[in-house]
């Protein structure tokens, strides 16, 4: 009779931690559209996350720099990317990759993108300048804050 008691005890526990998690998330997401209604973060969307957040914050600072990447084919307005202000080639590759994955889950949920095939295809430029050395920072490059980069096609060797 012990041991029922116990079970039914052990069940109450995790309904209780069911509920401690509900309204943790609530406040959590009451603390999120708190926060994106100051002026500061007003730009970000409804489903922020913990890293736009944090980026945004490292741009008022003067921490983090926005590069407009421009597609290929010109159709839709630059994606405005947030890289750190010693951000490498290869640090803005991967916050286009981030930047375009957000995207696509708050439009249209999953899809799947192949990376390969887009570095494999394209390069991205700044001016007549290619970016082909991942290494080397966008300061070399010369790009400074709302510079605007572009993808190109890359020519067949």
């Amino acid at each position: 009779m012990a041991a029922a008691e116990e079970e039914e005890a052990a069940a109450g526990g995790e309904e209780e931690e069911e509920l401690a998690h509900e309204e943790a998330m609530e406040l959590w997401q009451a603390g999120l559209a708190r926060l994106v209604r100051d002026p500061l973060l007003c730009d970000l969307p409804a489903q922020v996350t913990p890293e736009e957040i944090a980026s945004q914050v490292a741009l008022e600072y003067g921490q983090a720099m926005t590069v407009r990447v421009r597609r290929a084919d010109a159709l839709q307005e630059p994606m405005p990317v947030v890289v750190v202000q010693q951000a490498t080639v290869l640090d803005l590759k991967k916050a286009v990759q981030r930047f375009v994955q957000l995207r696509q889950e708050r439009q249209s949920g999953v899809q799947h993108l192949s990376w390969r095939h887009v570095w494999r295809t394209y390069i991205l430029a700044f001016g007549s300048e290619k970016l082909d050395n991942d290494r080397k920072t966008l300061r070399e490059y010369g790009i400074r804050n709302r510079d605007e980069v572009s993808f190109v096609k890359r020519l067949r060797k």
